[in-house]
């Protein structure tokens, strides 16, 4: 049974008078943000707002980086050259880094974006763009990546820390993988559920699949989405699921 955890939600993603998810209710519950770098959501004054919030509320800071896809919030595939990609991450950890000391905090690590994250995560040509980019930044920085996936042992390869995550909101198939969004069931709503399927990871080191089976997820850190409905209600009843059996949410790297 893990005695810590790491919980992480994606804030600072509104943009101008258009707002994003319940960031000032979120902030106080989690343990980490992944805060947005401006390419898929999150103009510069807003940004800067988040970073204070979080400094304030000593929560870990990570930039969350991005295709650059505001119309599409970062959730459409793109064909970029591997150059151009490194340039995009690192222009982007650069921002928030100017921000973030503005702020009075730091950038602590990287934690991808959307159709990024997911691209990266088996696409072995863009990951590499994305290492290098965090590597000529700051080799330290670690990156958080999903669960499972073949990036986690390529990062480690070229030097970085990875960071493997679960998703409290997605079912898992029996081998680790993510159930299809497309997939009747892929996604859970029930703020109840999704704690107590975090409770089991937490103290069992799996959860049950889609298919019915026991699957062990070996992760080091939850994430909620912070643009869903659900999302505050979720954070909430995880940490008080967690809390009151003894689990302390914490940032990873105080662990």
């Amino acid at each position: 049974m893990l005695k810590k955890i790491d919980l992480n939600s994606d804030l600072g993603e509104s943009f101008g008078q258009w707002r994003m998810g319940d960031d000032a209710a979120i902030l106080p519950l989690v343990s980490s943000v992944n805060v947005a770098c401006g390419f898929h959501a999150g103009s510069p004054a807003h940004l800067l707002q988040t970073l204070k919030a979080a400094a304030a509320q000593g929560v870990t800071v990570g930039a969350h980086v991005s295709y650059p896809d505001l119309v599409g919030f970062g959730r459409r595939n793109m064909d970029i050259a591997s150059e151009e990609l490194t340039a995009d991450v690192i222009y982007q950890i650069g921002a928030l880094q100017g921000l973030a000391k503005a702020a009075g905090t730091d950038v602590r690590y990287v934690k991808p974006h959307g159709a990024l994250y997911n691209t990266i995560a088996h696409h072995s040509g863009q990951a590499l763009a994305v290492i290098d980019a965090i590597l000529a930044v700051n080799p330290a920085l670690p990156l958080v990546a999903l669960a499972g996936s073949p990036l986690l042992v390529l990062a480690q390869q070229k030097g970085l820390t990875a960071i493997p995550e679960a998703f409290a909101d997605r079912a898992y198939h029996s081998d680790g993988t993510l159930v299809s969004r497309t997939a009747a069931g892929a996604v859970i709503h029930d703020a109840r559920h999704v704690a107590e399927r975090m409770l089991q990871w937490v103290t069992e080191g799996g959860l049950i699949s889609i298919e019915g089976t026991f699957t062990r997820i070996d992760a080091q850190s939850i994430c909620v989405h912070g643009d869903t409905p659900e999302a505050l209600a979720m954070v909430t009843e995880i940490r008080r699921l967690l809390t009151s059996q003894g689990v302390t949410v914490s940032s990873f790297l105080a662990h």
